[in-house]
């Protein structure tokens, strides 16, 4: 709790990147709106969807991308650049423990910074994004939750691959936007060829994004839904199980050579 608090006090010092990160997703949000709004014109549905659900879908879609800004990966990065992730181990607290408090700090600030004028932003662009189903809403929330932990999870091992390569700065940020892309979060992926989008929804990528935004516009039942967040949280549970596998396996080899 207290590295919590102590990252929501950092996060709201730094003004530069808060308007910085909401000049950029509305750029994206905006891009993408007026693409879905060409590629709708003269039609009523594509893909099952319709143009005011791919709207909603957008700016939903750039509200999450907020609560799904990690910061694991340089933390790890930096400390074995600067050769404390030795030290950092020996503290009475778990190293990723820390790492995943300084994250939802992070969030904590970025949801009253970032979240709500970037929905503020978007409602004025293409209208208030109600839900399709307000009965849905717990699920949607569940999801998100579960979504969350999963893409903390997928940047938590990623960080990993620092304990080899030292510098991962590019492959981060190939990461970052390879993810988003298969994810669903800026092109879904039933837009995809039939083949390609089997292969991706066998990933855990889709249960990211597109599986809370698919609730959220209301594509499909909820039958469908719960089956999908079946396969979410089996998708947790998994990643779950390797990272332990992993970081066990990091924290012996980094006691033993010392850092």
């Amino acid at each position: 709790m207290y590295i919590l608090k102590t990252q929501i006090i950092k996060s709201m010092t730094y003004e530069f990147n808060v308007y910085g990160n909401i000049i950029m997703q509305t750029i994206i949000m905006i891009t993408s709106a007026y693409f879905w709004r060409a590629l709708y014109k003269g039609r009523g549905m594509v893909g099952g969807v319709d143009a005011d659900s791919m709207l909603t879908y957008v700016v939903i879609s750039s509200a999450l991308s907020v609560l799904l800004i990690t910061n694991v990966e340089r933390r790890i990065q930096m400390s074995v650049i600067k050769g404390t992730v030795a030290t950092d181990m020996m503290k009475p607290i778990n190293i990723f423990g820390s790492y995943f408090a300084e994250d939802i700090g992070n969030i904590t600030a970025l949801v009253f910074q970032n979240m709500v004028p970037i929905l503020i932003i978007g409602s004025l662009m293409t209208g208030i994004p109600r839900m399709a189903d307000i009965r849905d809403l717990p699920l949607f929330i569940l999801s998100v939750l579960e979504s969350f932990l999963i893409n903390w999870l997928i940047a938590a091992l990623f960080g990993m691959i620092a304990f080899t390569a030292v510098n991962i700065d590019a492959l981060i940020q190939v990461k970052k936007h390879l993810l988003r892309l298969l994810s669903g979060s800026i092109i879904p992926i039933w837009f995809f060829p039939t083949g390609v989008s089997r292969v991706l929804e066998s990933l855990p990528f889709v249960y990211i994004y597109q599986l809370p935004l698919s609730i959220y516009i209301g594509r499909g039942d909820r039958a469908q839904h719960l089956a999908q967040m079946r396969i979410q949280l089996l998708w947790l549970v998994i990643l779950a199980g390797v990272f332990y596998f992993v970081q066990n396996r990091v924290t012996r080899k980094v006691m033993v050579q010392g850092g």
